[in-house]
């Protein structure tokens, strides 16, 4: 088992005081500042917080989880969204599938976050969004050798094809918003 994933309650993911700390509108909103999006895979789904955000904003929401209580909590909160037990590292749908990719807080807990990120690449027609927490210790989120360093995040970005990388530093965590050009 990864010790780097998330195996609490679904009622801790969905805390006001973590809410609070994630700042959701606000990511969402840059999430989609300066493109005209219509769908959003949301990677890691979890309790399904950031998918409830873009469904409220009028996105095609689909999601995917390893945990199956994570994606039936999710099936239950959001029943026309589509959302399937699957690893980041292997998307199961088709290339340019959606809009964006949302990655929220789950890299630091894959496997191979390189291959989880090509994969990001390969579904999205516009842009992949991570959220990650800041690499400093924080009395939230995982301890400091399980958290991502800004430069890794960019140079695995530029590996897996995106083109340009923006940083968004919000209070406790990091929004790195990843673009691609389409031939």
């Amino acid at each position: 088992m990864n010790e780097r994933r998330y195996n609490g309650g679904i009622d801790h993911l969905r805390s006001t005081e973590r809410l609070r700390r994630l700042e959701v509108p606000r990511v969402v909103e840059l999430c989609l500042q300066g493109m005209d999006a219509h769908s959003v895979l949301d990677v890691g789904v979890g309790s399904g917080v950031f998918a409830e955000e873009f469904s409220r904003r009028g996105l095609r929401v689909a999601g995917v989880d390893i945990n199956p209580q994570m994606v039936a909590f999710s099936k239950e909160l959001l029943p026309e969204g589509v959302f399937q037990i699957a690893p980041a590292e292997q998307l199961p749908f088709e290339a340019n599938k959606f809009d964006l990719v949302f990655l929220g807080l789950v890299l630091h807990e894959c496997d191979d976050a390189q291959q989880a990120l090509q994969e990001a690449g390969r579904v999205t027609r516009q842009r992949a969004a991570i959220l990650e927490w800041h690499y400093r210790n924080d009395e939230v989120g995982p301890p400091l050798g399980h958290r991502l360093q800004s430069g890794q995040v960019q140079q695995w970005a530029m590996q897996a094809g995106f083109n340009n990388v923006e940083t968004y530093p919000l209070e406790n965590v990091q929004l790195y918003l990843l673009n691609i050009s389409n031939p």
